[in-house]
């Protein structure tokens, strides 16, 4: 047990919530559902167990996921899931409580940006930090960003992709769009829906966009089977999908991704923009790691693209650290909060 009297990094993502403990690196890595019962509200499973229930539960029980587009969409269920996953990592202490840095997307608004601070002081923490993804990403995957040269971070999550160009230990600009995995998700439900006639869930969609998807041509050249339920019969079928199908399907969030970044591309100062040239482009989140993603994305931009080598991770080993050196994050405005 440790002690509640301690340093934590917290990546509050749309899909998945990672905790990082100060001298223990990554403890927790969990899916962002919770279930519940209808009636009593009274929590019955929390991440990887609650999300095996997705789409499986009787009526009585709720499945839930209290984040939506990178922001709380429920308070008072992330406030209990935080609680609670905090405390699996470790034993409440009465006396000691923890320094929470939680990531947020950069275009978090003050409202939304009250609501995460608010959780996570409800949750336990006696100061309660925000640090916004792209910087935390940079942070994590080890790039200096206190010199004056251009550094270049896409943090693609479940629910957002944050842009961010950083220079001098500070974001010089950025761009927050609320695509992210869950839209690709989305996407791939719509075409089958389409295309097919069939009705999957967001679940299947996902398996079978790891398993089969790519969103350039020519690199992957694969078939699923996916089922679900035909909606001319109403009854159950299988269907199979390939990689081309799949490319189509998600081509529109893809485009709104290559768009965003070309944007913060245009925006940047042209010193930068050269550091840029010759340093690349830095690719974190979960998202990154759609096939042929980073690929495609060289050849839009004809910069170089770097895939971190624990693109999920990152976020919260980034947060953990800002930990460690608060006070220059906080006079570079890197970081907002602090003790209430």
């Amino acid at each position: 047990m440790w002690g509640w009297g301690t340093d934590i990094g917290v990546d509050l993502g749309t899909a998945s919530i990672l905790i990082y403990l100060r001298g223990k690196g990554i403890v927790l890595r969990e899916p962002s559902v919770v279930a519940l019962e209808r009636d009593t509200q009274r929590l019955i499973a929390v991440g990887e167990e609650a999300r095996r229930m997705l789409g499986r539960t009787p009526e009585y029980i709720a499945t839930v996921r209290p984040l939506r587009e990178g922001v709380i969409a429920d308070y008072e269920i992330t406030q209990r899931m935080l609680r609670h996953l905090l405390k699996k990592v470790g034993g409440f202490h009465l006396f000691f409580r923890p320094r929470l840095m939680v990531c947020v997307p950069s275009g978090i608004t003050n409202v939304e940006e009250r609501a995460v601070k608010q959780a996570a002081l409800q949750a336990g923490a006696k100061e309660a930090y925000l640090i916004e993804e792209p910087m935390a990403a940079a942070l994590g995957v080890g790039l200096d960003i206190s010199r004056p040269e251009g550094s270049m971070v896409v943090d693609i999550g479940g629910g957002t992709t944050d842009i961010a160009v950083l220079s001098l230990g500070g974001i010089v600009y950025s761009r927050s769009l609320r695509v992210g995995g869950d839209k690709f998700d989305a996407a791939i439900v719509q075409y089958i829906r389409r295309r097919h006639n069939l009705l999957i869930g967001e679940q299947t969609a996902e398996e079978v966009k790891i398993e089969v998807g790519t969103v350039y041509p020519g690199v992957r050249d694969a078939a699923g089977t996916i089922r679900g339920r035909d909606l001319v019969t109403g009854l159950p079928k299988t269907v199979e999908i390939t990689s081309a199908e799949l490319r189509e399907a998600m081509r529109e969030p893809t485009e709104a991704v290559i768009s965003a970044i070309k944007e913060v591309l245009e925006q940047t100062p042209p010193e930068l923009a050269a550091d840029i040239v010759d340093r690349g482009i830095v690719m974190t989140g979960g998202g990154s790691l759609l096939h042929g993603l980073d690929l495609l994305l060289q050849e839009e931009t004809g910069l170089p693209v770097h895939l971190a080598d624990d693109p999920i991770s990152s976020v919260a080993l980034g947060a953990g650290k800002a930990l460690t050196m608060l006070g220059v994050l906080r006079a570079n405005h890197a970081v907002s909060g602090g003790q209430y």
